[in-house]
């Protein structure tokens, strides 16, 4: 079992503290990007209000992007280092820290900083950002005391929650109870938990409001009974592809031939019929023997007669010349044709006429398992990626998901993947000007759509929504934040539930002996817009999720609440016992100290 996070700091620093009279937890955060900022930011807002925090980030020499990495974030203390080797992290401190969070983008990098950083401090709590999950085994294998999490399986979720239409994605199981968001509307009364936000006016949505009958958006109970399972019938609301055989033909004769090859055999064709009209008419015949002479004529160049007409022995002329030329225009045709179709079906660019369908643009980290968790729940789904050899390309073809390789940033890129007909449009690549052409060309061909664009700044992504008309923009890092910095703080975070721009946190909080709380009633607990109680626990007992605010909390009893990060961070210094004072003496030998 891991220590709690005090103990473990003082273990670790030891004399250190003493040394300079700093009881405050050390952290430190490696990473160079939007989760760095805001994970930076969740720290230090706990227990900002004491300054019962230290952060020092080690970022690179130079910026790496234009986006926000912490490096400006007052109070941090900043190490630029372009290697995470030893000598970077006793730069750092890392020997008095109570943990160390590695956040870069690279899996490997990160297992190799996480090697370095024991030769430094074996006992570490370690926090670490991996996609591959068979990395992330044998890294918890290698540090017991560590988390291994990923931006993208945290956000993933919300992205597809909001393509589907849904509140959020959050379902989660504690105490023998499975729970989930949901309208008010759309579950029984009895099944409501309690109420989580107010989001009546998309401009001001209020969260853990104190009225909760007022919140229609609700924390409830899955008891398998009926409307509780309506959400679950819309998750899995399945693609319709029409049926016009005729369109899906002609969009493949398109497709078939280059533009030239096909200008060519309808002129060649044009002259052939209009000769053999000219032929009809001189010969006397109806249009169905005309039509077998003109072909005869042009395909085998026979019946050659000296006593026609001069007009007619032309036409004749003319006629055999065109079938000359038509032959290997048609061999050229077909050929073309079943090169072009092999290449067009490889980059997904003939599609069948769609709709209903989610369209995903980029198959990076998220947008790969963005595409996987809709294609689970029976959504068709249509990626695109300027790369075909994209992270997720592998993967997409797979699961039979059709890729189309190009920019998203242009129109036909977008009319290949049947955008206008499709019920969300997902963009979720790593850039961000594309992803906001490819919003604004989406909403242009169809203003109603449903449009989930991931913004790296988000603050940018707020303005933008508000600006462009965009319901729905997320940030990944401002999403995964709340998780990494819970783990890091080592704070047990059930769920996370994203609603609009706030993010909600799940977690069991303990109340330690000498705590503020301890002895007081469960109804000091909750504070409206901050904290809501949702079930308290005694020691040997069974979680009781009907709260009598009159009870009196115990040493050892368990709170199961919902809050935000700020009152999150009230409710834990309220549950443990402020430390000692730092002493006022010279500092203590080192000797004596260890």
């Amino acid at each position: 079992m891991a220590e709690p996070l005090r103990d473990r700091a003082r273990r670790a620093t030891g004399w250190r503290l003493r040394m300079n009279g700093d009881e405050r937890p050390h952290f430190v955060v490696c990473g160079s990007d939007p989760l760095a900022y805001w994970v930076v930011r969740a720290l230090l807002a706990t227990d900002g209000a004491h300054g019962q925090v230290r952060v020092t980030l080690v970022v690179p020499e130079r910026r790496r992007s234009e986006g926000p990495d912490g490096r400006d974030v007052p109070g941090v203390r900043v190490v630029r280092a372009d290697r995470l080797d030893e000598a970077t992290f006793r730069r750092a401190g890392l020997a008095d820290a109570a943990g160390l969070a590695l956040l870069h983008q690279d899996d490997v990098g990160n297992m190799h900083a996480a090697l370095c950083a024991q030769e430094v401090e074996p006992r570490l709590r370690l926090v670490v950002r991996m996609f591959n999950t068979n990395l992330a085994d044998g890294l918890r294998q290698l540090f017991p005391d560590s988390a291994v999490l990923s931006d993208a399986s945290m956000a993933a979720p919300a992205f597809v929650a909001a393509a589907l239409g849904e509140l959020a994605p959050t379902h989660f199981r504690h105490a023998g109870r499975t729970l989930y968001v949901a309208r008010r509307a759309d579950v029984r009364p009895q099944d409501v938990v309690c109420g989580l936000a107010v989001t009546g006016d998309p401009e001001l949505v209020r969260v853990l409001p104190a009225d909760e009958a007022a919140a229609d958006v609700v924390l409830a109970e899955a008891t398998g009974q009926p409307p509780g399972t309506e959400l679950a019938a819309r998750r899995l609301v399945r693609a319709r592809r029409r049926r016009q055989p005729v369109e899906v033909l002609l969009r493949a004769v398109r497709s078939f031939a280059t533009r030239k090859i096909g200008i060519a055999v309808l002129v060649l064709l044009g002259v052939i019929a209009v000769l053999g009209w000219l032929n009809a008419r001189a010969a006397e015949v109806n249009w169905s023997e005309a039509l077998y002479l003109t072909l005869v004529t042009t395909l085998s160049g026979q019946d050659p007669d000296v006593n026609k007409p001069v007009a007619a022995q032309i036409m004749q002329v003319v006629l055999n010349l065109a079938g000359l030329a038509l032959i290997p225009l048609i061999t050229a045709a077909v050929v073309d044709g079943i090169v072009n179709a092999r290449l067009a079906l490889h980059a997904g660019r003939i599609q069948p006429d769609r709709s209903g369908h989610v369209v995903v643009v980029g198959l990076g980290n998220i947008g790969t398992r963005v595409m996987a968790q809709l294609h689970d729940f029976g959504v068709e789904v249509v990626a695109i990626d300027r790369n075909a050899e994209a992270r997720g390309a592998a993967l997409a073809h797979r699961l039979g998901v059709p890729l189309i390789v190009g920019d998203a940033g242009r129109e036909e890129t977008l009319r290949s993947a049947s955008v206008d007909t499709c019920q969300a449009l997902v963009v979720v690549s790593t850039d961000d000007g594309t992803n906001l052409r490819a919003a604004l060309i989406a909403r242009s061909l169809d203003p109603d759509l449903r449009v989930v664009l991931r913004l790296f700044d988000g603050d940018f992504a707020e303005r933008i929504q508000q600006a462009f008309g965009i319901g729905i923009s997320r940030s990944v890092s401002y999403l995964a934040a709340p998780s990494f910095a819970a783990a890091l703080l080592d704070r047990a975070v059930i769920a996370t539930i994203p609603v609009d721009r706030h993010a909600l946190l799940v977690t069991e909080v303990p109340v330690v002996a000498g705590s503020p709380l301890d002895g007081r009633p469960l109804g000091t607990v909750a504070r409206p817009g901050e904290v809501r109680l949702l079930a308290h626990t005694r020691v040997g007992q069974k979680a009781d999720w009907s709260v009598d605010p009159r009870m009196v909390l115990q040493a050892g009893d368990r709170l199961t609440v919902v809050a935000r990060r700020a009152g999150l961070t009230a409710l834990l210094r309220e549950t443990t016992p402020a430390p000692p004072p730092a002493p006022t003496g010279p500092p203590a030998p080192r000797e004596a100290a260890e």
